[in-house]
């Protein structure tokens, strides 16, 4: 029997820690797209992001005891989980896998955010503009790369992104505003770089 939506994510661990199935199918469906995503945009890579989403899950039902609800919420708790994983992998495989052409950043909202707010990307249009974003974020340094997915792609707050890093709050916003000048700085760039393309394959380039 489906256990109700409304029930909290507390109870549900309360119950998956007393044994009950339904309990950890319920937190399953409703964490498991949040923690691929995750995955996805600190990897690049859908197998890595659909292995480390399986690795959260079993990890949770054998160590949901150590969860503290005192701590943060169980979503920052699963990150912070899959965090290890990604970075295991990627010490492991020495690289990222980048994206497919049709992998989301799965929130659009948030790419076109930084296009209304880094001037050089005003005329890209909405799918180019996730594109730049997605590769950006994926160029980023992991540590700045963690908070901006954490922040502004989960738009989660410090203190959780606190929590899912291990770390401090301060530290969290340091390396935030940090990463998000990293970032307007590649996006001007590649918009740069296109205009320079597009002048260049241009006929009237070759008018001398």
């Amino acid at each position: 029997m489906a256990l109700a939506d409304d029930i909290s994510d507390s109870e549900l661990l309360q119950r998956l820690r007393a044994g009950e199935e339904e309990a950890f199918l319920a937190l399953y469906r409703r964490r498991q797209s949040g923690v691929y995503r995750f995955a996805l945009q600190m990897s690049g890579s859908e197998n890595i992001a659909d292995d480390v989403t399986q690795e959260v899950f079993m990890t949770l039902m054998r160590e949901a005891h150590k969860y503290d609800a005192a701590r943060g919420t169980l979503q920052a708790f699963l990150f912070g989980i899959a965090r290890h994983l990604v970075l295991r992998r990627a010490d492991k495989e020495q690289r990222f896998v980048p994206l497919s052409a049709d992998g989301e950043i799965h929130n659009s909202s948030a790419a076109e955010t930084y296009a209304t707010t880094v001037d050089p990307l005003h005329d890209l249009t909405r799918r180019e503009t996730i594109e730049a974003v997605r590769q950006a974020v994926l160029a980023l340094p992991t540590r700045y790369r963690e908070v901006v997915v954490l922040c502004d792609l989960h738009e989660m707050s410090y203190i959780e992104a606190a929590t899912a890093l291990d770390c401090a709050v301060g530290t969290v916003r340091s390396r935030l505003h940090r990463a998000r000048s990293l970032l307007a700085e590649k996006l001007r760039g590649a918009k740069d770089e296109d205009a320079a393309s597009d002048i260049v394959g241009s006929p009237r380039s070759l008018v001398i």
